[in-house]
């Protein structure tokens, strides 16, 4: 295996396709030393939403051949197709060739998942850097993820790999958008608060409001806050079964709000001690994906 570049020797492009805006960086010596960001069209077909990418990279001073890295969210097979997992996120993505699509539009670039990309930052430069076994979960809107194994990530032809939210889950009843049933993302994700909070009779709040009801001691949001972190606690407790987890690196939005990691940490006591790793904040926000694509990029050119 090819060590792995330091931080310091990253320097190049990034973007980062995500379901709500899409980000693109100049990165120098593991830095980003300029952003740029525009909103998420869910409607868009892929050659647009590679258009807007296009737009902020040459507005960063990207000429085609400098060093590309782009995450994106979906799935990204072993062939560089793209799929869409969850319609709810990305409406008009096919099977699209987003490797043709990227070197048509930009030139040569690596693409994979975007929270796949963010767990490689995080287990190279972040969260994990001393971990042999290491996962990352971003809970936002929904619920995804990525594995880094003997400081690998992991990764499958398919492209599925890592989308840990799409786990059954016994705390979950209702449907997800990956079209399973019951799953960790579907009770513990922004969108399965907002339901859960409209099924105990207070419509139209989404998590934010939910985690302000729950701060503010309300019962109703407590106990929807603690059944997220309780299916998140039990995702853990079975990825450590079957990986041998020693780190699990928590980030997004609501996995970031005030208390929710306490909360896991907490539902995790219920677990034996053998299932229970470190749990720990991420720590390289919203610089992770963007990092980690450009880091996949150079380390593929010298693999």
């Amino acid at each position: 295996m090819t060590t792995p570049l330091p931080r310091t020797a990253l320097t190049g492009f990034a973007a980062d396709l995500g379901g709500t805006k899409i980000a693109a960086a100049r990165i120098h010596a593991g830095e980003v030393a300029e952003r740029l960001i525009a909103p998420t069209d869910p409607a868009a077909d892929p050659d647009a939403q590679l258009a807007v990418i296009k737009g902020l990279l040459n507005r960063l001073g990207y000429d085609s051949g400098a060093a590309l890295g782009v995450a994106v969210a979906g799935r990204v097979d072993a062939d560089g197709i793209w799929h869409a997992v969850n319609r709810g996120t990305l409406h008009a993505i096919g099977d699209f060739s987003l490797r043709d699509g990227l070197s048509r539009h930009l030139g040569p670039a690596t693409s994979l998942n975007d929270a796949a990309a963010a767990a490689l930052a995080e287990a190279l430069f972040g969260a994990g850097t001393d971990s042999a076994g290491f996962a990352f979960i971003t809970v936002s809107t929904g619920v995804g993820g990525g594995l880094v194994i003997g400081h690998r990530l992991l990764s499958s032809g398919n492209g599925l790999a890592g989308h840990v939210g799409f786990v059954s889950s016994r705390f979950a009843s209702g449907p997800c958008g990956s079209g399973r049933m019951a799953t960790v993302e579907s009770i513990a994700g922004g969108r399965g608060i907002a339901a859960a909070a409209a099924a105990a009779g207070y419509e139209g709040r989404d998590a934010r409001a939910v985690f302000d009801a729950a701060a503010e001691g309300q019962d109703w949001a407590g106990r929807i806050v603690d059944s997220s972190a309780h299916a998140m606690a039990s995702l853990i407790g079975d990825l450590t079964t079957i990986l041998g987890l020693d780190t699990v690196a928590i980030g997004g939005s609501i996995g970031l709000a005030p208390g929710y990691i306490d909360r896991i940490r907490l539902a995790l006591t219920e677990e034996p001690e053998l299932f229970r790793p470190r749990v720990v904040a991420a720590r390289l926000g919203h610089d992770a994906p963007l990092i980690g694509a450009l880091a996949a990029h150079l380390n593929k050119e010298r693999s």
